[in-house]
């Protein structure tokens, strides 16, 4: 996309907010809404006892609750995949994970994975991390420009939100993660400019290295098209984000990843938009028990409407994404809660000592378990992982006499 028509898709979408059709999206906004405040409401739910069995779960949350948000990042990397146009299993990414492949693993499962480990990331650190200057350069996999480092500075200093979430962190500490950045991308320039005599030294690669159309920094040209300038979009993208700031969060949420559809910021991490779209939910206070998962619903969406050219359809096809995706999250925990409910029969009268509760957390936080699965995790040998397998009678998945997994179905 040149920057031309992006740069119009900026100035109409940031200019004044009271430009966007609030009567086509009252209704959906409100229904998305509504969702994704009671699946957030479930998920942060306490356990009454908050022990059982002598195991206390940890920040007291129920068991379903734990193991959806474990098991909505393998969907959730999957999804952004199928939406890219690869098919990735889900059964496939948890071996993976598990570094228990039954096969040579594909440039698309390597892909799923790393959209797994930074989703991960994301969710294990403070709200505000993923969308500050530290966070995005160690979620793009490179230092950060000093460009877009005041760009990030200036979105997160205009209207800070204010977290009373134990554990948040100062301002004297993101100023101190600032720095670091900036050193950090200072030392990764140096390395670059002492690593250039030694390039020189090579006939043939002197005439490239020294012709200026093949600069670029992003990397490597023959990977990164030297035009696309992704500092730049992502500058423009974050000044779409700070305006949007004034909106209600869900509706920021949407022009936020609506403009990321549009403007495109990164050539090969395109997955990475909703994620920090879900970050900026978390940090704005709407999400507080989890990272929202919309994939799936962006799945059952049409194509014809998540790419449509009038911008209130696209708008509409994410509010109602999220809709159907807080209501599918919001059954498949119930499911997980009458799976638990029932498993948990099988514990009494079980010794203090019996790996039965941790299989059942297993099972919970995992699409599907293997032997190698539960002998590794739970530090027992593959026979007792089978007999732990029969005790609590899950369902075999494959079919197969051998490399079996189980799940709830």
């Amino acid at each position: 996309m040149s920057s031309a028509p992006a740069f119009v898709y900026l100035r109409c979408m940031v200019n004044d907010s009271r430009q966007l059709p609030f009567a086509d999206l009252l209704r959906p906004l409100i229904a998305a809404e509504d969702a994704l405040a009671r699946l957030d409401d479930r998920l942060g739910r306490k356990s009454d006892l908050g022990e059982l069995h002598g195991r206390r779960l940890r920040d007291g949350l129920l068991r379903e609750n734990e193991g959806w948000i474990e098991r909505s990042h393998f969907v959730e990397a999957c999804n952004a995949l199928w939406l890219a146009g690869e098919l990735v299993h889900v059964e496939d990414l948890v071996l993976h994970d598990s570094h228990m492949d039954i096969r040579t693993p594909t440039h698309e499962l390597t892909r799923a994975h790393a959209i797994l480990r930074i989703r991960r990331q994301i969710a294990a650190n403070p709200p505000a991390w993923a969308l500050g200057a530290k966070g995005l350069a160690v979620l793009r996999g490179r230092p950060v420009s000093e460009n877009a480092m005041a760009s990030v500075n200036s979105v997160t200093e205009t209207d800070p939100v204010v977290e009373d979430m134990a554990g948040a962190r100062s301002a004297a500490e993101s100023a101190f993660e600032n720095e670091l950045a900036r050193l950090d991308a200072l030392l990764d320039h140096s390395a670059q400019l002492l690593a250039e005599p030694s390039t020189e030294a090579r006939p043939g690669r002197a005439r490239r290295n020294s012709s200026p159309d093949d600069v670029t920094p992003d990397g490597d040209p023959l990977v990164y098209d030297p035009d696309w300038d992704e500092d730049a979009r992502l500058e423009r993208w974050l000044l779409v984000y700070d305006r949007a700031r004034a909106l209600p969060p869900l509706l920021a949420a949407a022009i936020a990843w609506d403009a990321w559809e549009d403007l495109e910021p990164l050539q090969h991490q395109h997955w990475l938009g909703p994620m920090l779209v879900s970050a900026m939910l978390r940090e704005r206070g709407k999400t507080r028990s989890h990272l929202a998962a919309f994939n799936a619903g962006l799945r059952a969406i049409p194509r014809d409407r998540r790419r449509a050219r009038d911008q209130t359809t696209r708008l509409v096809a994410f509010l109602e994404a999220v809709q159907l995706s807080s209501i599918t999250n919001l059954k498949e925990i119930e499911r997980l809660s009458l799976a638990r409910m029932q498993m948990e029969r099988k514990l009494k009268d079980r010794r203090s000592t019996s790996n039965l509760p941790a299989m059942i957390d297993l099972v919970l936080s995992r699409p599907m378990v293997s032997t190698a699965l539960v002998a590794k995790e739970l530090k027992v040998s593959p026979r007792a992982a089978l007999n732990l397998v029969a005790e609590l009678g899950i369902r075999e998945m494959t079919g197969r006499g051998r490399y079996r997994a189980w799940g709830i179905v």
